[in-house]
């Protein structure tokens, strides 16, 4: 799968961090069976290689990647896990192009137009506005797809169910980031009934996006 499919998989990718490796699957099978197949394990923890491994063999109907993902050694681990994509917090020349190597996609983030010509020089077109509220949110997108028409976003940073919608309707977005599909009460008390329904939500909003 390219860049563009894997972000259309889903409305919303839940951005993971793994605290304890034996829900992983868990986890994964909750939000699939609330309709959200795309996900994000970052390294952000010890054990996002193993989850991003358990999850590639026991669910493989999930889009599985990697987050969090800043050097080419973490772009080959994660690439050797079985991730299917990666998603890095920022882009520089050298990590650039490692990725034009790789075998799997790489969606950097970037939170400048500077930032986005390099990642277009590099032939790369999709990518993730980060940390999005912080840098412009909406209003930044809306000034970036003038002058780059071409670039597909997945903004990630402060983005909540009350804004995800307003986000969704802009031509420029694929999908949405998000944590909180995944609260750390529900998963710290294996409540995976709470994570299919935030998951049904999530993927309802793609539903309700209107034509752009």
């Amino acid at each position: 799968m390219n860049a563009q499919d894997i972000l259309t998989t889903s409305p919303v990718i839940p951005v993971i961090a793994i605290d304890n490796p034996d829900t992983a699957v868990d986890l994964a099978a909750a939000l699939v069976a609330g309709g959200i197949r795309t996900l994000e394990i970052t390294l952000r923890t010890p054990f996002g290689l193993e989850a991003i491994r358990q999850i590639k063999r026991e669910l493989p109907e999930a889009v599985v990647g990697a987050g969090t993902v800043i050097n080419a050694e973490q772009l080959k681990a994660v690439e050797d896990a079985g991730a299917a994509f990666a998603i890095s917090p920022g882009i520089h020349q050298q990590f650039i192009q490692t990725a034009s190597t790789s075998s799997i996609p790489l969606i950097p983030g970037i939170a400048t137009p500077g930032e986005l010509m390099l990642a277009l020089e590099y032939g790369i077109d999709t990518l993730k506005l980060f940390p999005a509220e912080v840098v412009g949110g909406i209003q930044m997108l809306k000034a970036l797809y003038g002058p780059f028409p071409q670039a597909k976003f997945c903004p990630t940073g402060g983005i909540t169910p009350a804004s995800a919608a307003e986000y969704l309707n802009l031509p420029n977005v694929l999908c949405v980031g998000g944590s909180w599909l995944t609260p750390k009460e529900a998963v710290a008390k294996c409540d995976w009934h709470t994570i299919t329904r935030l998951a049904a939500e999530a993927a309802a909003l793609g539903r309700s996006v209107s034509p752009v």
